[in-house]
């Protein structure tokens, strides 16, 4: 028989988990169950200005949010790729872009021709064959034209930049118009039913007392709900992702408003560089083994476009995750389950994963435990597949400058991540297992730009004559170009669709 329905459901921690959270719940929930966020503004939120990847377009929708409206809100631009500087060796440039790469037309995917021809020296860089990248370097932009589908035109795919306590503010009004309650307090107490350990209501400095049937923990690192109440436990990766350090500030912004996020390599870490329309969001993640946190500050303020608007801010924290995301009835999302570093623009993803998944695992009062155990399990595949693609960045470096860039090119890897560059070098091959985040496209413009070679292209790509084969690379190249000049410039773009309000 079915155990009795959960009816309230309280939200502990605001920020971009909690009211993501509370919009995805209010708008697949559709006002049938009670939703609750309580939140301090005493407390602060990790929130710097955020780099996406294409799949909040998918929150987006679910959530009923109009694109335009919500990059005015939050000052928000688009996001076609990650430029990685410095990170195979001090000179090297690379992009991550969105999107296909090629067009596949015989037997293999298109890497596998380009890789014969580049061999040869008859083919031009990897990204010449990609619109997203080809159109970040030349600073271009526009939605997808769907009236052209057999046309790159037609298949831009592309995410965004914008201000994260900004975005929480946004997330808040929708929210609170569809029915999300929020409450204003700082909780001191966290009540369990001693029959099973269950949370059963926070309590707040003012003695009220917050029940529920299912508590969200989007309380931060601290973990409030999951950890200091749960004791979960935590499983620490700093010896594969030695960074424990970040500093951020934003500052004045550039002349040229880019599409793309920038991913700087210094001596002891990396630099991220978020252009929003108002300013540029920067930080500098670092080991602090390696390098001081006055170092780094340095370090960071020489490296800005323009002049910082605030003092650096020091985030402190370690690579890992909760052992269980969902422990008892608690669901853990955002930073109170686990953090890997910004390298790849992941965090709001995994929020957004975390969501999906819970709506697909939503409970009755009965909490199965095999639905608990395949949520946790799920979660960790992600994390673990995410983790090995960060891991990836740092270990393929040809770095010999710093003792920290040789530490990470000798580390002993994960064997999930060990067995992936093995395939690669091999004939080139990448496989996507199960429903990893990263597709085959990700990994090989990761190991292609960092100076991965596979010994061998597969041997079918010999079934075509090189000369059909150097034809078919032309034209996909000359398409592309034709179509990024197309392209109108980024921050016009902007100006015409979306453009904030001058602050």
């Amino acid at each position: 028989m079915q155990n009795p329905l959960i009816q309230n459901i309280v939200i502990v921690g605001g920020g971009t988990a909690g009211w993501m959270t509370a919009t995805a719940l209010a708008s697949v929930l559709r006002g049938k169950y009670n939703i609750r966020l309580v939140e301090s503004d005493e407390i602060g939120i990790v929130g710097v200005g955020e780099a996406t990847i294409p799949m909040i377009q998918r929150f987006n929708k679910v959530a009923g949010i109009d694109e335009n409206e919500f990059l005015k809100a939050t000052y928000g631009t688009f996001k076609l790729a990650i430029e990685f500087v410095n990170w195979g060796q001090v000179g090297d440039r690379y992009m991550h872009g969105f999107g296909p790469i090629g067009q596949d037309l015989w037997t293999v995917p298109f890497e596998q021709y380009w890789h014969k021809m580049r061999t040869a020296g008859k083919a031009a860089d990897l990204g010449s064959y990609s619109i997203t990248r080809a159109a970040a370097r030349a600073n271009k932009f526009m939605r997808p034209d769907l009236s052209v589908p057999n046309s790159p035109l037609g298949d831009i795919t592309y995410a965004y930049h914008f201000d994260a306590n900004l975005y929480a503010k946004y997330l808040r009004k929708l929210c609170e118009a569809r029915g999300v309650v929020r409450t204003e307090g700082k909780i001191t107490q966290v009540s369990q039913r001693a029959s099973d350990g269950h949370v059963d209501a926070v309590v707040l400095a003012s003695g009220e007392r917050v029940e529920g049937d299912l508590f969200i923990d989007c309380s931060g690192f601290r973990g409030l709900l999951i950890e200091e109440t749960l004791k979960t436990g935590y499983e620490d990766w700093t010896h594969w992702l030695p960074c424990d350090r970040a500093l951020a500030v934003p500052c004045e912004s550039a002349p040229q408003l880019l599409p793309f996020t920038r991913s700087t390599a210094h001596k002891a870490g990396w630099q991220w560089r978020i252009p929003l329309q108002h300013r540029i969001g920067n930080g500098h993640v670092f080991c602090s083994q390696h390098i001081s946190e006055d170092e780094a500050a340095a370090t960071l303020l020489s490296n800005l476009d323009g002049k910082p608007l605030a003092d650096p801010r020091l985030i402190k924290f370690n690579t890992g995750m909760r052992k269980k995301a969902w422990n008892k009835n608690v669901i853990a999302v955002g930073l109170s389950s686990g953090f890997l570093e910004p390298l790849e623009s992941t965090s709001i993803h995994l929020i957004q994963a975390a969501v999906a998944q819970l709506v697909e695992f939503f409970p009755d009062q009965g909490f199965s435990q095999i639905d608990i155990d395949t949520y946790n399990a799920q979660s960790r595949f992600q994390y673990e597949r995410i983790r090995d693609f960060i891991i990836l960045h740092y270990h393929a470096n040809q770095r010999t400058d710093s003792e920290f860039w040789k530490a990470c090119a000798h580390m002993r890897v994960p064997d999930s991540l060990k067995e992936k560059i093995a395939l690669y070098q091999t004939h080139g091959r990448i496989f996507r297992f199960n429903e990893e985040l990263f597709s085959q496209v990700g990994w090989l413009q990761v190991m292609e730009g960092q100076n991965l070679k596979p010994a061998r292209y597969n041997p079918l790509v010999d079934l075509q004559d090189e000369g059909s084969i150097q034809e078919y690379l032309e034209s996909v190249r000359n398409v592309i170009a034709k179509c990024v000049d197309f392209m109108p410039d980024h921050a016009e773009y902007i100006a015409k669709h979306c453009a904030a309000p001058a602050m």
